[in-house]
């Protein structure tokens, strides 16, 4: 007699093919958003049963009071664009310098042996070490703060590209010269393809230490940004006023970055990948 059995864990795609049930497009970002509310609802448990007195470490609704206020008064508008317009051009400056160094470095071997050994020594630097010397090329003014930042963005993504194109399959190459392919052919047929995913990674990765290299780029002088709220809020004893502008440099820091996945996702739509295959977030 034959055996069958049923496997209720997994649906059947017409094609035969095994999936694992996806999430609705709304379940996604309300599963992420499970543990910091959680965290938060606890705290605020914690503080309103008397067990702290929630004065070094606030609770969500001391926070969420400050923030309503610095909105009210429009600082935290000003504070935002301010730290925004500062993230964007330096990644902007970032993206483009690391684009075009790591492309030169993956595709010329001479360009990558003159240069590589003195960006990996630069990647080693730390960020604050590069703040005096900024201060004193470039002034406290804006420009040495969006220097700052676009070197932060400029190691990933010259690492990304540079990494990327090295690793492109050898074989996949050969295909493309046996179909004499001419350079630029090569390029955007074959090797944009390959470097693509990769890319898109270190775009990501260089947005995160834009976000973190601005705060240090802020404690120069500035009189306006998020890393300024941090800054006063640190000196005047406030903080509520400290969580605040770290709670919205993590929703900013979130929002950018997922707008860099869907700017990114047509572009990869081609991927028959594993997280595509578990309906990822």
């Amino acid at each position: 007699m034959a055996m069958t059995f049923e496997a209720p864990a997994v649906e059947q795609s017409d094609r035969g093919v095994t999936r694992a049930p996806r999430l609705s497009r709304y379940a996604r970002p309300l599963l992420g958003l499970a543990l910091p509310l959680t965290l938060a609802l606890g705290w605020e448990l914690v503080v309103w049963l008397g067990y702290s007195n929630g004065r070094l470490v606030p609770p969500p609704s001391r926070v969420l009071a400050t923030i309503l206020d610095l909105a009210r008064s429009g600082e935290l508008t000003r504070h935002i664009a301010a730290t925004l317009w500062r993230v964007g051009l330096g990644f902007v400056l970032g993206v483009v310098a690391g684009t075009l160094l790591g492309a030169i470095a993956g595709y010329w071997s001479l360009a990558r042996r003159l240069l590589d050994p003195t960006v990996q020594a630069l990647r080693a630097i730390p960020s604050i070490a590069w703040v005096p010397l900024f201060i004193l090329w470039l002034g406290i003014f804006e420009t040495s703060k969006i220097a700052l930042i676009a070197v932060g963005v400029f190691f990933p993504v010259y690492l990304g590209v540079m990494g990327a194109i090295l690793i492109v399959d050898r074989k996949i190459v050969e295909v493309g010269r046996i179909f004499r392919l001419s350079g630029p052919a090569m390029i955007r047929r074959i090797l944009l393809p390959a470097v693509l995913p990769a890319y898109v990674v270190s775009l990501r990765v260089g947005l995160g230490l834009g976000w973190m290299f601005v705060v240090a780029a802020e404690f120069m002088g500035a009189s306006e940004g998020l890393g300024y709220l941090l800054i006063d809020g640190q000196q005047l004893g406030k903080p509520a006023q400290i969580v605040a502008a770290i709670v919205i440099f993590a929703i900013l820091g979130k929002l950018t970055d997922w707008l860099i996945e869907v700017a990114t996702a047509p572009l990869l739509r081609w991927q028959d990948a594993f997280g595509r295959e578990q309906g990822g977030a």
